[in-house]
């Protein structure tokens, strides 16, 4: 397949008249003037080709979450993304019962990779149970436990876990926190009351990403930086954020850009079953959510996860900062990929790698969507 007449956004420069060949379901060649001949040809009318996102923290979709932990879940969830122009997710588990995790962890593990006319799954992100239960958020405060051994030492066996996100100031976390990195599995610090003391050590054990930031996590003071202001200020950190301008006022959105730049900030959806689906009420384990007013909330009015898409959040992430795409479009692709050990392979649009490719207007709206070579939406068909 090839892709001609477009501005293709690569890691060292922006094409203005370039084109991008696929072969394999690899970037073959990237370059600029005269495309070569090929049977699939696609125009891009001038409109911007970068990298597919990645979405490393995403519960549901479309009526569907990983806890319903059915190959169909993955999938609608999987087709759902692609549309809105991600090539690849971790599917994100909740707070829960052990064996309901076991049982999600074990659907992800069996249908990885490319999914039909969808995304490619690349795993799981396991948030919670081992959180803090005054920072529960939406988690579930009956399941919020500290991490033990047999339990999580199971969901790591599984060889699917990419991401995992606890609580890092609890002592009893601390050994899960090094086996993962022996894994190579990255540890998030997550619905947490840790004081900065407390970042600093599990940093030191290898923590090194912060879900949700500024969310579920104590705030930025002077006397107390809290895991805000370590997160800030600590370069082993990438920040994770829900760039929806509900989650997090476009101001802070701006502060967290100015303190860690386009290189360490990944921006999520945290979206939930009610993601793409009609305002109303919806089931999330034993506990209802509504979707109202473009947000997600519990009966007591606690945001419950997000309805936002990844190309929502790139173009709120572009409006907060006033940068341009040619800075920032790496965080919504390769500073995840980064973050969970793929970006030899997907991240950015050079040759040689996956062909994971988003066709974008100026408003960020997905016009084609090509996972590892395969079309797997286009606007219009």
């Amino acid at each position: 397949m090839l892709i001609k007449n477009a501005q293709i956004i690569t890691p060292t420069e922006q094409i203005r008249n370039g084109w991008l060949l696929v072969k394999g379901g690899k970037i073959a060649q990237i370059g600029t003037g005269t495309a070569p001949d090929d049977e699939e040809t696609v125009d891009a009318q001038r409109n911007t080709l970068i990298p597919g996102f990645i979405d490393v923290h995403v519960h549901g979709g479309v009526g569907y979450e990983a806890m319903d932990a059915t190959p169909e879940a993955i999938q609608r969830m999987a087709q759902f993304y692609a549309q809105h122009g991600v090539t690849s997710f971790l599917a994100t588990t909740w707070t829960d019962a052990g064996e309901r995790i076991q049982a999600a962890l074990e659907n992800i593990a069996a249908l990885q990779g490319p999914q039909p006319d969808g995304a490619t799954l690349l795993g799981a992100h396991v948030e919670g149970p081992y959180l803090n239960p005054e920072k529960c958020g939406a988690q579930n405060m009956s399941y919020i436990r500290r991490a033990n051994r047999d339990e999580a030492l199971a969901w790591l066996d599984l060889n699917v876990v990419r991401l995992l996100a606890l609580a890092p100031e609890y002592e009893e976390n601390d050994w899960l926190i090094e086996e993962c990195v022996r894994r190579g599995i990255t540890v998030s610090a997550a619905h947490t009351s840790a004081k900065y003391k407390d970042i600093q050590k599990a940093v030191s054990l290898g923590l090194s990403q912060a879900t949700h930031t500024y969310n579920a996590m104590t705030p930025l003071s002077h006397r107390e930086p809290g895991v805000v202001g370590a997160v800030m200020t600590m370069p082993e950190i990438r920040c994770e954020l829900i760039a929806d301008n509900i989650h997090v006022h476009p101001a802070p959105m701006k502060i967290l850009y100015m303190m860690k730049g386009a290189e360490k900030i990944i921006l999520i959806t945290d979206a939930v079953r009610g993601a793409g689906m009609p305002e109303g009420e919806y089931q999330i384990d034993e506990r209802v959510i509504t979707v109202k007013d473009g947000a997600v909330r519990l009966p007591d009015g606690t945001l419950a996860g997000s309805i936002l898409t990844m190309e929502n959040a790139l173009c709120n992430f572009l409006q907060a900062t006033g940068e341009p795409l040619n800075t920032l479009w790496r965080t919504s692709s390769l500073n995840a990929a980064e973050a969970i050990g793929v970006a030899d392979r997907k991240g950015s649009l050079e040759v040689g790698k996956d062909a994971d490719l988003v066709l974008v207007d100026q408003n960020m709206t997905a016009l084609l969507t090509v996972a590892e070579g395969r079309v797997v939406f286009q606007r219009g068909n």
